[in-house]
C-alpha cells in the first residue's frame, strides 16, 4: 500500500560539503557542513529539524552521534545501516514518519572522510562466515565475481565495462564539483593496474571524502516554503543476501524488485523514465542494473554503453563521490529543479521526469519534478 504515499513529502532542500579537500575534516565535519548547506537552502534552521536519519561508515550510532554534533533533541531517530543503500533506504521511513505526523522537517544525511584516512575499508562489518577464509578484498572482490560470471554467461567484454568508467568521467567533465574532471578512454582504463580482476583501477570509484544531506517535508508545507519543492514518487527496498557467496544469482540484484516496487508506488513504468541516475560504484553496475530495472534485457546491458546507453543514463561518478549513494538523489533533486542547466538534463523537455538509482543489494528509487 505504498501507493498511498506517492508524492506526500518533497525534498526541500539538498546540500553537499564544500570542504571536502580541507585537511583535518572528519565523516562528522563533511556531513555537518552537509547539512548547513541543506537546510539553507530549504530556508530553515538546523534546529528545526525533528527527525534526523543517519548512517556512516565511522560510527557505532550515527544517529546519535550526528544528533549530539548537530546540538539536535530530535523526536525521531533511525540509523538503521544497510550500506551503500542506507541514505536511500532512509527515505521511506522519512515519508512514513512524515505522513504520520511523528516529525515535521526530516534531514537524511551521510559522511565520509575515508579519502583522509589513507583509502582504507573502513567498516564495522562482521566477519563473513563463508568468505573470510578466502581474504577478500571486499567490497571490491565481490563486484569482481558478479563481473566475472556476466562476462562468463552474456559475454561481456573488458570493453564494455570500460565504455561506462569513460561516460562516467564525460559526465564528470561538465560538472564543476567533481573530484576528477581529466578526460579518460578505454585504453586507460584496460590498461590500468589490475585490482581485482577482471576489474582495474579505472573499474573502481574513487575513495573521497565528503557529505550530502537533503530535507524533506510533507508535499503541502513544502509547497509554502520552497519554491521548487521535488516531490519523492516512489521507493522500494529489496533484499536477497548479505554475503556475495550467498547471492542467489550473480547476476540478478535485488534491483529486480526493488525497481519494480518503486515503479508500483510512482505508477511509472521504465519507459516514463527521461533521466536516469545509476550509482557506479564499479563498471559492472550499470549494467546490472539497466538490465535489473527493465531498461534493456538481461544480457544486453554491456552492449548498450556501446550502442547509446551512456546518453541515455547519467552515472553518479559526475557528482562528488564523498557523498556516496546520497549523490544520486542530489543529481535527480537538481535536474528537476534546473534541468536546462543540469549536465545530465541536457537538451532534455523541462516536463515532470522520473528518476532511479539502483544499488546492488537492497535500494531503487523514484522521484519527480517539482511538486504541484
Amino acid at each position: 500500500m505504498t501507493a498511498a504515499l506517492r508524492g506526500r513529502a518533497a525534498i526541500v532542500g539538498v546540500g553537499t560539503s564544500d570542504r571536502w579537500a580541507e585537511p583535518g575534516m572528519t565523516s562528522l565535519d563533511q556531513l555537518a557542513c552537509s547539512v548547513s548547506a541543506a537546510c539553507a537552502d530549504a530556508g530553515i534552521a538546523v534546529s528545526d529539524i525533528d527527525g534526523l536519519f543517519a548512517a556512516t561508515l565511522s560510527e557505532f550510532m550515527p544517529a546519535l552521534s550526528v544528533a549530539e554534533y548537530l546540538g539536535l533533541q530530535p523526536r525521531y531517530l533511525d540509523g538503521t545501516n544497510i550500506g551503500g543503500s542506507s541514505f536511500v533506504g532512509h527515505l521511506l521511513p522519512a515519508l512514513m514518519a512524515l505522513e504520520a505526523g511523528v516529525c515535521t522537517v526530516a534531514c537524511v544525511c551521510y559522511g565520509s572522510d575515508q579519502q583522509s584516512q589513507g583509502g582504507k575499508l573502513k567498516s564495522l562489518s562482521e566477519r563473513m562466515t563463508w568468505e573470510a577464509d578466502f581474504q577478500p578484498r571486499n567490497p571490491i572482490s565481490g563486484y569482481a565475481l558478479a563481473t566475472a560470471r556476466h562476462m562468463h554467461e552474456y559475454g561481456t567484454t573488458r570493453e564494455q565495462l570500460a565504455q561506462v568508467a569513460v561516460a562516467a568521467r564525460a559526465w564528470a567533465q561538465l560538472n564543476p564539483q567533481a573530484h576528477v574532471r581529466t578526460p579518460l578512454s578505454v585504453e586507460d582504463v584496460l590498461q590500468a593496474r589490475m585490482v581485482s580482476d577482471p576489474l582495474t583501477l579505472r573499474d573502481c570509484c574513487l575513495v573521497t571524502d565528503g557529505g550530502g544531506a537533503l530535507i524533506l517535508m510533507r508535499a503541502d508545507r513544502a509547497r509554502a516554503v520552497c519554491e521548487q519543492p521535488v516531490a519523492v514518487l516512489g521507493v522500494g527496498m529489496a533484499t536477497t543476501h548479505r554475503q556475495i557467496s550467498s547471492m542467489p544469482d550473480l547476476t540478478t540484484t535485488a534491483a529486480r524488485d526493488s525497481g519494480r516496487r518503486a515503479f508500483e508506488m510512482a505508477g511509472l513504468t521504465p519507459a516514463d523514465v527521461d533521466v536516469l541516475q545509476l550509482y557506479d560504484a564499479f563498471t559492472i553496475n550499470p549494467i546490472l542494473f539497466l538490465e535489473d530495472l527493465g531498461f534493456c534485457a538481461k544480457g544486453e546491458g554491456g552492449p548498450s554503453w556501446q550502442t547509446g546507453g551512456s546518453r541515455r543514463a547519467a552515472p553518479c561518478r559526475s557528482i562528488p563521490t564523498g557523498a556516496g549513494c546520497p549523490a544520486a538523489i542530489l543529481a535527480c533533486t537538481a535536474s528537476s529543479r534546473w534541468p536546462k542547466g543540469c549536465a545530465s538534463c541536457a537538451g532534455r523537455p523541462a516536463r515532470a521526469r522520473s528518476r532511479m538509482p539502483g544499488w546492488l543489494w537492497c535500494m531503487a528509487m523514484a522521484g519527480s519534478c517539482p511538486a504541484r
